[in-house]
């Protein structure tokens, strides 16, 4: 079996994500997805990639993954070469598991889960779906949520947090959802380059902790995520604050590559550190290990290296007795190939999963997803991945579509 062509689909409403695509000689198609930059990303794949790949047998996935792996720049962080390598594993997971008729989940040892938690992260129906957007500069204001703005669905998530947190809580728990992420002191990080936070906007930061914790008390689980926005002074004092709300983790409270602010974080709160989406590989993952700057690793599979390098960051996480979590604040791909791997994981503690997203968007892209329910996540079943994208995507007036072929 012959790699023939590699194909990218990007769509101009949903800037932020690439598809893949890996055809076959045997008619069999892998598919994969990567989030972030998706020009840069597709530019790799074309120009270095495709190269490569073209011709070679698509079963040989840890050859190409160390092939990949040992390009001169951009290989040992979540960079464009990263980003786009993740996908084409995906997309080789996907085309191993259809020659097998497998599941990708029995292909990595099978379930040692028949479900597995889910916690909502708060973000709504145009987190993604949006044009004119440039993430590298946006702000949280920038999302253009105020109490009056129009929802298109139930479930407004990222303007219930913010200002309705009590009746979310309330919301996911009626579905069985027993855990949920929110980031309300973004906008506090923002207004200071993370350099300070006064009293005044600490106490309206803690508000929706306030408003859940009355609501529904500690029947629910409050993740909370700093997007990396804080210097270390303001992160333990958030830190401090946070408390007596009891929250699940605090996400990337500094930057996720400041090794040592992190670990001086872990030594002074009592509240677990959890790190991070955008770390790659596992040598990265060693380093947070080593210094016990993180109690909870949160892998994504689509920027740490894909499904075989996440298996392996897990395992490594396992043998030092720390939880994982795999991250999917992204596409259906992702969120499909994250179930799959955090069925079979020993060590994982939840799935991350947007029911905006999985309810909405996602079903207007791909075939098929895992199904969500009573608060848990049941992998997909049927060969590969389980699912593909919709023909219809590939005729859009938004899409750009690039071939390589041998």
């Amino acid at each position: 079996m012959k790699i023939t062509s590699v194909e990218t689909l990007q769509l101009a409403e949903f800037p932020f994500l690439l598809w893949l695509r890996l055809h076959t000689d045997a008619g069999l198609i892998g598919t994969g997805e990567t989030f972030f930059a998706a020009g840069p990303v597709a530019a790799y794949i074309h120009d270095n990639v495709a190269p490569y790949l073209v011709g070679t047998d698509p079963r040989n996935m840890e050859l190409h993954d160390r092939k990949l792996g040992s390009v001169y720049v951009g290989a040992r962080d979540s960079g464009a070469e990263m980003r786009g390598n993740s996908a084409v594993n995906l997309a080789l997971w996907d085309i191993y598991g259809q020659v097998l008729g497998e599941p990708v989940w029995r292909l990595l040892g099978g379930r040692t889960h028949e479900t597995v938690p889910i916690y909502n992260t708060c973000a709504g129906y145009r987190h993604i779906r949006a044009t004119k957007r440039n993430a590298l500069f946006e702000r949280t204001e920038d999302w253009s949520l105020r109490p009056e703005a129009a929802g298109e669905g139930p479930y407004e998530d990222l303007l219930a947090f913010r200002f309705n947190a009590d009746k979310l809580a309330e919301s996911l728990l009626g579905e069985g959802i027993k855990a949920m992420k929110i980031w309300p002191f973004d906008v506090a990080a923002e207004a200071s380059n993370g350099t300070r936070i006064a009293g005044p906007d600490l106490d309206q930061a803690l508000e929706p902790f306030r408003k859940i914790r009355a609501a529904v008390g500690n029947a629910m689980e409050i993740m909370v995520e700093l997007h990396g926005l804080w210097t270390v002074p303001c992160a333990l004092r958030i830190a401090a604050a946070l408390e007596p709300f009891g929250p699940a983790w605090l996400e990337e409270p500094v930057r996720f590559n400041e090794l040592d602010g992190l670990a001086e974080l872990a030594r002074h709160t009592s509240i677990p550190i959890a790190t991070s989406e955008r770390l790659a590989t596992r040598a990265a993952f060693r380093q947070i290990i080593d210094r016990r700057a993180a109690s909870i690793i949160m892998i994504d599979i689509a920027w740490c290296g894909g499904l075989s390098e996440a298996r392996k960051i897990a395992n490594m996480a396992e043998a030092c007795e720390l939880p994982v979590t795999l991250h999917d604040c992204t596409g259906p791909i992702v969120f499909a190939a994250s179930c799959a791997l955090s069925a079979t994981l020993p060590n994982v503690n939840y799935q991350e999963a947007v029911r905006a997203y999985f309810t909405g968007w996602y079903r207007e892209v791909v075939d098929r997803l895992p199904e969500v329910a009573d608060g848990a996540v049941t992998p997909l079943d049927g060969p590969g991945l389980g699912l593909a994208l919709k023909p219809e995507v590939f005729e859009r007036p938004d899409a750009t579509i690039r071939v390589s072929r041998l």
